[in-house]
């Protein structure tokens, strides 16, 4: 009889199990997922009563028993798993890995798994990540991580129109075209198209230099940095209207001023 490699590692559906209520892990009920949710059938994961190890601290890991079927009418080679656990805020509390290998057409496939959790799970979701050729369209689509960054740092960052922090930043990106935008209170903003392929690996990064400033500068000797209209300097003091309001900095306070150009007023 052909042995079965079974693996367990942290990672873990597109299908989401519900797993009813209870607060300690160790009580829930057996639960079944038959995977994928619509379509023809081709695994069915059967999920025993989650047994807790021994609490370390905020950490908490389980045993549970699976059980693996074949529903397909091939023979499955390879399939990788990621079973990750939730609570009750719909919040990621853990994860494991599960790997079935050499499952021939109707047979079933038992294995224990160990998943370290920071609370109660209270429900869990299977994302598949590795599959047979013929299963490949269930996976999820690929997306890559790249480190986007801008002089100066600090600028709003948007992708595709959606914003997603401010920079420095890691981005997970899809292959394809995308529009990276960047915006600065006091700096033009500007947009940088991004090419993603399906060959590009994770580890890249994207710098973009912000617009000239778009009023002067100001910095103080504190390391503190103003962006406004310089009104008047004098060998005592310092005049620079800041969002509307006119603020006095004395002449020792400061350290550099930057003056923009401005276009000379119509008569």
């Amino acid at each position: 009889m052909r042995s079965h490699k079974l693996a367990t590692w942290c990672f873990g559906l597109v299908i989401s199990l519900v797993l009813f209520a209870s607060t300690n892990a160790k009580e829930l009920p057996p639960q079944v997922i038959v995977w994928p949710a619509s379509g023809q059938p081709v695994l069915r994961f059967s999920f025993g009563k989650f047994k807790e190890i021994g609490p370390s601290g905020k950490q908490h890991d389980y045993t549970v028993d699976v059980s693996a079927e074949n529903l397909w009418n091939k023979q499955i080679l390879k399939a990788e798993f990621t079973l990750y656990a939730f609570d009750k805020a719909k919040v990621r509390i853990g994860d494991s890995w599960i790997a079935i290998n050499d499952l021939a057409p109707g047979r079933v496939v038992k294995f224990q798994t160990t998943v370290g959790t920071s609370g109660a799970i209270a429900s869990m979701e299977l994302i598949p990540r590795s599959l047979p050729t013929e299963l490949q369209a269930f996976l999820p689509p690929k997306t890559i991580s790249i480190t986007v960054n801008s002089v100066p740092q600090g600028a709003e960052l948007k992708i595709d129109g959606t914003a997603v922090g401010t920079t420095p930043k890691i981005v997970q990106v899809s292959p394809g075209k995308h529009a990276l935008t960047f915006s600065k209170e006091g700096f033009n903003s500007g947009t940088f198209p991004l090419e993603i392929t399906p060959d590009d690996v994770s580890g890249g990064s994207v710098s973009f230099e912000l617009g000239t400033s778009a009023h002067d500068t100001l910095e103080l000797r504190d390391g503190s940095v103003f962006s406004g209209d310089v009104q008047s300097m004098s060998a005592t003091e310092v005049l620079i209207r800041i969002g509307g309001t006119v603020q006095h900095f004395s002449r020792n306070q400061v350290k550099r001023i930057v003056l923009i150009q401005r276009e000379q007023p119509l008569e």
